[in-house]
């Protein structure tokens, strides 16, 4: 399937439709050249749809903007990532209290990270959702307020982005793939590539 994968690639154009520096980063790190291309989107989501569904729907969403603009030999990306927690999704905060809100909700417990991805052609669609359980040790009000003053928050699902100051200090454990809770879950991606091909 690898060899299939970087034959396929290499003779694609791929499109990362997200305006997020870290799964830029993380596509980067595969090797493959790919150009970045966004359409805003309205993102409101049903409040029947729960945990990964939420994201899944969110990247088909953005997916279904290229319906009309894809050449045979594009292949589009997006993705969308949720902070799952007691039976709610944390998206971006819209401010620092917000974002201050959310991170001690997520203090001391265990949540869900759900990133959906979706995969476009011209003539076909794939989408999935991968999910990683994240432990939070106890976050002391300094070590929040710290976070806020002197990091982004209000990009990030939940509030917080793992590879940062209070992910470093704070998560205890991570059950699954590390690289879905920084956005983009690159072997499960990798794995499900075959579907568009």
């Amino acid at each position: 399937m690898i060899s299939s994968n970087i034959d396929a690639l290499n003779n694609r154009t791929i499109i990362l439709a997200s305006k997020s520096p870290r799964r830029k980063m993380l596509l980067e790190a595969l090797g493959f050249p790919f150009q970045v291309r966004i359409h805003e989107i309205d993102e409101s989501f049903s409040t029947e749809l729960k945990g990964g569904e939420i994201p899944e729907y969110l990247a088909r969403k953005k997916a279904e903007a290229f319906n009309q603009e894809l050449e045979d030999k594009e292949i589009v990306i997006t993705a969308d990532t949720v902070v799952w927690v007691n039976n709610q999704a944390l998206n971006k905060p819209e401010s620092n209290a917000v974002a201050k809100k959310m991170l001690e909700e997520l203090s001391c417990t265990t949540h869900s990270v759900f990133t959906g991805v979706c995969l476009k052609t011209k003539n076909k669609t794939h989408s999935f959702f991968e999910e990683t359980k994240v432990s939070f040790n106890t976050l002391t009000s300094e070590e929040i307020d710290f976070y806020l003053r002197n990091y982004k928050p209000l990009d990030k699902a939940g509030a917080y982005g793992i590879q940062e100051f209070i992910g470093l200090i704070g998560i205890q454990k991570v059950e699954g793939d590390f690289y879905n809770v920084v956005g983009f879950p690159v072997q499960r991606f990798w794995r499900e590539l075959p579907s568009v091909l």
